[in-house]
């Protein structure tokens, strides 16, 4: 089990068997090995994060190397990353390539929809995973190739706690959220907006019909992430997508 989040997932593609029988006589040792887990628990999740770090950190010199920046989008489940990385597939069609390294825990559905917006796309599937990992990115990059002066988007799997731990040798993180999901999220998921460099509201088109108070979102944003720039804007109709575009090709070369 992944010891950072408990997710199910084998950490780093390393398998440990576990051991389901259960006996009835527990003895002074079994209990003082129970007493010692959460500590080892503790080492495992510090050597898990440690050797992602380590990983992500040769991704970003293989990236800088070849003069490209990598964007990590995170989000929840049904926020958008799919259709935004669609729309800026074909604003950038005219100026540079975009790149995309696609997670997901199941389905080729979203590599294949990026690619048909002009795309190139790897995708990953996760499995019971809830996130990317450093070593799954560098297999990704290696595949895509993606030449200097392309744009590299990494749209993690959709799931606001467990990426905002894993360091993927992005650049720069873009934490995107919907307005149907409610104005408080930066309160309930303060890592994953406190850790972004950019966030962006989307499905603006739906303000008429949801009970969203922008207001209240900006409020709980600035208690999470004060200085961290928003920018609102609808993936679906393109309202606000330059704004975002100008964004990213600023912080590539």
């Amino acid at each position: 089990m992944c010891g950072t989040c408990g997710c199910g997932k084998t950490t780093s593609h390393d398998r440990q068997g576990h051991d389901h029988h259960h006996h009835h006589q527990h003895d002074h040792a079994e209990a003082n090995r129970a007493a010692a887990r959460p500590r080892q628990w503790v080492e495992l999740e510090a050597a898990v994060l440690a050797k992602n770090d380590s990983l992500a950190q040769r991704n970003r010199e293989w990236l800088d190397r070849r003069g490209l920046t990598a964007f990590n989008f995170v989000s929840s489940p049904g926020s958008g990353k799919t259709t935004l990385l669609e729309r800026l597939a074909r604003e950038l069609a005219r100026r540079r390539q975009l790149y995309v390294v696609q997670g997901d825990q199941a389905t080729n559905r979203d590599a294949e929809r990026v690619r048909a917006a002009g795309a190139k796309a790897v995708q990953i599937n996760t499995g019971t995973g809830c996130h990317l990992d450093a070593e799954m990115v560098a297999g990704a990059l290696d595949e895509l190739d993606p030449p200097a002066g392309s744009l590299v988007a990494i749209e993690n799997v959709g799931n606001l706690v467990c990426p905002a731990l894993f360091d993927l040798g992005e650049h720069a993180r873009v934490a995107l959220m919907s307005v149907p999901e409610g104005a408080d999220k930066p309160l309930k998921y303060p890592y994953m907006f406190r850790s972004a460099s950019l966030v962006v509201l989307n499905k603006l088109d739906l303000l008429p019909y949801v009970d969203f108070d922008p207001a209240e979102f900006r409020a709980a944003l600035a208690a999470v992430h004060p200085q961290v720039e928003c920018l609102q804007l609808s993936a679906t109709r393109g309202d606000g997508v330059d704004a975002l575009t100008r964004w990213l090709e600023a912080r590539s070369p």
